[in-house]
């Protein structure tokens, strides 16, 4: 608990629901849908159609209070809403009105069409999934407030990516691999759960925003998953998502032939075990007849794959590929392969050049159902990167961008972070691989190179918390997935903005300070983590979260995601000058000839990803008129000042959002405010010491108000150096030893009204209690329970409690009191007493 939540008199809502709320329509507006009828006719039996039913019922019953009656022909005596494929209509509907701007098999269109001279609403697409996406379409419509009257509902709308999936890395144990919204939602025990009503609701939000797949398995696979006993149990699961043309993929383990057919080989050359991909995939079609396809992680991380019998990755995906086939089943090879461990001692070594060292010769050997799939940088998701230079680079073979709506190295939804961002940075970016334009978004989709298939993967990870992420905020993120794979020419502010209108309704204040929050959010959280491209200061070999600059340097530096600081500058130098002079890896040659004489050269080399392209010194100064060294001080007094502000500005909508979501997000953001003060401190405090280089705004290691734990009268406590030093103020805090701890301090200051700020340790191996007094009163009391990443103090467990409003007079005694629990020992850094902003 970190502070005193105030009531608000809306009732509550559990975030549940997502977008798809279907709040009543107020009486101002329900005369836009008078005349809207409450018939609907189906002229086609299939599951995706009754689950076009289904919804239009339950959101028009909640929009409108309209109780939806289901035909199967159309009326001759009123008006109806048809819902069909565009096939089911022709011979009922006239001509004329049949929509010609259907492009694509997802395609939808929902307008008016003529029977028996009488106007109908009608929602068709080419598919039963097209009318599924347009009844979507038009309850969200309705939400917004749109009319619908002919002839302004005349919309068509074509998916801009085929493929459009999701990735959950769900273990069969129940666990899920980088989630952060609780257990797997279809999984446990080895088997797939009984009840699998949770499972289709997220289908049906998947299918809300046009995602049309969806990996059901972590690619670290168990392999039981594709054994023949579990075959029933998949079937089961995936019938839930099919009603909602939502399609199944499994990833699979490149060593089954050996671990499940008992072979003593896995060569994908081998005819044998050629046969057990086909026999296998054939028998998975049996139960699973739409799978969209396998998801191949090889020779990555551990993962088996086709180096071990000097293979390649195209040999490899085809083996998979063909047993496909002939169920129009995709195999998508995760390009994510690089070795390990990497020497960083040697400068030329570099793990952004390996996913390109790895397929780029192999352009135009893989299968036309074979997707390389790439992560958007060359690195992991981190919150800088450049952009991964072999999306461009293979031009004879089908690609997919991956992005990771769960936010790994992004604040773990402990912090709200919006990537729609990130993603539309990269969706827009030109990588001019030809020498002609070519945006990403253009790119994966197929169109530049004429290729038949890609898309937008996006590794979502929902689980069991009631509002699937573990933050209502993060929803916003699963939104931007679907929406950015539909229509990657949607501005930000439109997403935010009907995101917000759907999730909170339409209080213009609310709707304001969402959407700014949202907006700002990925701006913020790169400023006080790690600005410039200078990739991840997390513990990125631990907990991927709290800050621990050299956690990825030194023996750490293993994985290759080093940012080589020192005392004298940072980054890592990747230019093609300095391969051949053996000082940098020459990542920068991966480009087109027109990307890399910008990226080359340390003067047009844009900011944001200089420290990803070269080495510069503390000095060096940017675009901006900053050093480098400035630029890192203030990015991060400025990032941490954003997220404070964001929980202010939440707070100011008391009354306007339902009680509990209200309580929930400002706890969320007031853990960030203060988890961004714990960043901002811990990189400046590193960078200041290992430069010496002061900031000239005289703020590092000046905390006005700031009282050290150590410097204070403890009774029970003592010292401990805390590791990362930078992670604790003054490298020093303390750890109570007895059953009951006390530090205190007078104030000498200025009688008057402060918040008082308590840095304390929450680790996840125990429940400390925490008491705030001045003098004799209880100010605020609280138990360290928030769930964090590791079980010592450190940049994941430190965590700000600030009691608002505390009025204080010159000779009190402000004491902090705590009782330790488990083997969390209530350790303490400081308090900070400062006026309110």
């Amino acid at each position: 608990i970190l502070y005193l939540l105030p009531v608000s008199s809306i009732l509550c809502e559990t975030g549940s629901d997502a977008w798809l709320r279907y709040p009543p329509v107020p009486t101002t507006h329900r005369h836009l849908y008078a005349n809207l009828p409450d018939t609907a006719v189906t002229l086609t039996d299939s599951p995706v159609i009754t689950s076009s039913v289904q919804e239009l019922t339950t959101g028009l019953k909640g929009l409108l209070d309209i109780d939806l009656q289901r035909r199967t022909s159309v009326p001759t005596d009123q008006t109806s809403i048809i819902i069909a494929p565009i096939d089911a209509l022709k011979g009922v509907v006239e001509d004329r009105d049949l929509p010609r701007g259907l492009t694509t098999a997802d395609g939808y269109h929902i307008g008016y069409a003529t029977v028996n001279n009488t106007r109908h609403v009608l929602i068709t697409g080419r598919s039963a999934a097209g009318a599924l996406y347009g009844t979507f379409a038009l309850l969200r419509h309705i939400t917004l407030y749109k009319p619908i009257e002919q002839p302004v509902l005349n919309e068509t709308s074509n998916p801009y990516q085929p493929v459009r999936y999701a990735n959950q890395w769900d273990n069969l144990s129940g666990s899920i691999e980088r989630g952060y919204g609780g257990k797997s939602i279809y999984f446990a025990n080895d088997n797939v759960v009984d009840d699998l009503s949770r499972a289709e609701r997220y289908a049906r939000l998947l299918a809300s925003v046009g995602v049309n797949g969806c990996a059901v398995n972590n690619v670290n696979v168990n392999v039981r998953i594709i054994k023949s006993d579990f075959l029933p149990q998949l079937q089961h699961l995936s019938r839930v998502f099919s009603k909602w043309a939502v399609r199944v993929l499994l990833s699979v383990d490149f060593a089954s032939p050996e671990s499940v057919g008992g072979l003593k080989t896995y060569d994908p050359l081998d005819s044998r075990v050629i046969e057990f991909w086909q026999n296998k995939t054939d028998e998975i079609y049996r139960y699973v007849p739409d799978l969209a396809g396998y998801v191949l992680k090889a020779d990555a991380e551990g993962r088996p794959g086709p180096s071990k019998y000097n293979r390649t990755a195209a040999q490899a995906g085809n083996a998979l590929g063909r047993a496909l086939a002939p169920h129009g089943g995709l195999l998508f090879y995760r390009g994510f392969v690089y070795g390990y461990p990497i020497d960083w001692k040697n400068l030329t070594a570099d793990r952004a050049v390996a996913a390109y060292r790895n397929f780029a010769a192999l352009d135009g050997k893989f299968d036309d159902n074979v997707i390389v799939q790439i992560k958007y940088g060359p690195l992991d998701f981190h919150v800088r990167e450049a952009i991964s230079p072999l999306l461009g680079a293979l031009r004879r073979t089908n690609v997919a961008l991956e992005v990771e709506v769960t936010q790994e190295y992004t604040g773990q939804q402990r912090h709200t972070v919006w990537l729609a961002a990130m993603w539309k940075w990269v969706l827009d970016f030109d990588l001019r691989p030809d020498g002609q334009s070519a945006p990403v978004k253009r790119l994966v989709s197929g169109r530049h190179f004429d290729r038949p298939v890609g898309g937008l993967v996006g590794v979502v990870n929902v689980g069991r918390d009631v509002n699937w992420m573990g933050n209502h905020m993060a929803m916003a993120n699963v939104w931007a997935l679907g929406r950015l794979a539909w229509n990657p020419d949607e501005s930000l502010h439109s997403m935010a903005d009907v995101w917000t209108r759907l999730t909170f309704g339409h209080n213009q204040r609310v709707v304001d300070t969402v959407v700014g929050i949202q907006t700002q959010s990925y701006g913020a959280y790169e400023n006080y983590t790690g600005p410039l491209g200078a990739g991840s200061f997390t513990d990125v070999p631990d907990s991927k979260y709290g800050p621990n600059i050299m956690s990825t340097e030194g023996s750490h530096a293993g994985w290759g995601q080093f940012h080589r600081a020192d005392h004298q500058g940072i980054g890592v130098d990747r230019t093609v000058a300095g391969l051949q002079g053996k000082y940098g890896s020459g990542f920068i040659g991966e480009y087109s000839a027109d990307l890399q004489p910008m990226y080359e050269s340390v003067d047009s080399c844009p900011d944001n990803l200089l420290l990803f392209m070269h080495h510069v010194n503390y000095t060096h100064v940017l675009h901006s008129g900053k050093t480098v060294i400035q630029h890192i001080y203030d990015s991060h007094y400025s990032g941490a000042q954003t997220a404070q502000q964001f929980y202010r500005n939440w707070l100011s909508l008391k009354g306007l959002v339902d009680e509990r979501r209200y309580e929930e997000i400002a706890r969320q953001l007031h853990y960030q405010s203060g988890h961004s003060v714990v960043w901002r401190d811990a990189i400046c405090q590193w960078f200041s010491k290992t430069s010496g280089i002061d900031d000239n705004q005289h703020r590092v290691g000046h905390y006005s108000g700031r009282i050290e734990a150590e410097t204070m009268r403890l009774t029970g406590y003592v010292n401990i150096t805390v590791n990362p030093w930078e992670t604790a103020s003054g490298a020093l805090a303390v750890e109570c030893k007895a059953s009951g701890c006390r530090a205190q301090t007078e104030w000498t200051g200025v009688a008057g009204v402060y918040d008082i700020a308590v840095q304390y340790y929450d680790e996840n191996d125990g429940q400390s209690a925490f008491k705030l007094y001045v003098g004799q009163r209880v100010v605020s009391e609280w138990v360290a329970n928030t769930s964090l990443p590791n079980g010592r103090p450190c940049g994941d467990t430190s965590t700000r409690f600030t009691a608002p409003g505390v009025e204080l007079k010159a000779g009190d005694v402000v004491a902090v009191e705590t009782v330790p629990n488990g083997k969390e020992n209530a350790v303490l850094d400081y308090i900070e007493i400062l006026r309110p902003n």
